[in-house]
């Protein structure tokens, strides 16, 4: 595996953020397909396999196989490399898909290991490994998150996330327990113990409003909350965009809805 690229960077903006990453002649940072804003002249693009993590060794099958592990996570095959090939000090920038913030992590101050929805990497130094997070329950497989398996982020370097809404940071200590809506969950350090409980009780799950399922961290370690997940964004503006929604500021308004089927 090679080093990590140390890179410096500097956030800009509010709700619709973008990150400006600052490289050394010969230094690398990858990003998300579409992930690009803009760069300085003498940077050079290069579509590679995987995260780049492992692109001096192994061969075509290592690569093919450390590219296979994002596929499984459910993103790009591909990711875009920009490097410094001319001289001095470039400027890379990457935008926030989304109303949000963007989170910057130096894995090397937290435990070199991060675990994270699979939609929330924007971008991060060459030679941080992108990958699967297995987890051991069946439970966590099936219901955590926006999707069946999270992701995990390992090295020594910078990486970011993106999130949408205001961003929550926790510090749980050992064996304190926090219970959190799925898909509110950004990322967490590796030492959090993390699984899924069912919500009790037939009206919580008729009328919360919540879904079925909620995720439990145990400390010790960091984790980084959400209040507008994608997935709920999006949700919410299909549900108005395709029903014909009635005494929307009443009581009945809501009890009507999930009546006639709207709220399901």
């Amino acid at each position: 595996m090679i080093a990590n690229h140390e890179i410096d960077y500097r956030i800009f903006g509010e709700e619709m953020q973008y990150v400006e990453v600052e490289l050394d002649p010969g230094e690398t940072a990858v990003a998300e397909p579409g992930a690009f804003m803009m760069m300085d002249d003498g940077i050079a693009m290069e579509t590679i396999f995987g995260d780049g993590s492992k692109q001096q060794t192994g061969g075509l099958f290592g690569k093919l196989l450390n590219a296979g592990k994002r596929v499984l996570v459910g993103e790009n095959l591909f990711m875009t490399a920009f490097t410094n090939a001319g001289q001095g000090k470039k400027q890379v920038s990457f935008a926030s898909p989304y109303p949000g913030k963007i989170i910057p992590l130096n894995l090397a101050e937290l435990n070199n290991t991060i675990i994270c929805q699979k939609d929330s990497f924007l971008c991060a130094a060459k030679g941080v490994s992108i990958g699967i997070e297995f987890q051991r329950k069946l439970g966590t497989g099936l219901f955590g998150g926006e999707g069946f398996i999270m992701e995990r982020l390992q090295g020594d370097g910078m990486a970011f996330l993106h999130a949408g809404g205001h961003i929550v940071e926790k510090i749980l200590q050992p064996g304190e327990l926090i219970k959190i809506d799925t898909g509110c969950i950004v990322g967490f350090t590796g030492g959090i113990e993390y699984d899924i409980q069912m919500v009790g009780g037939i009206k919580n799950s008729l009328f919360g409003g919540e879904g079925l399922f909620f995720a439990t961290l145990r400390g010790p370690g960091k984790v980084w909350i959400q209040t507008l997940p994608i997935s709920r964004l999006a949700g919410r503006i299909l549900q108005y965009g395709t029903t014909n929604r009635r005494e929307e500021g009443s009581m009945l308004g809501g009890i009507g809805n999930l009546l006639d089927g709207d709220g399901w």
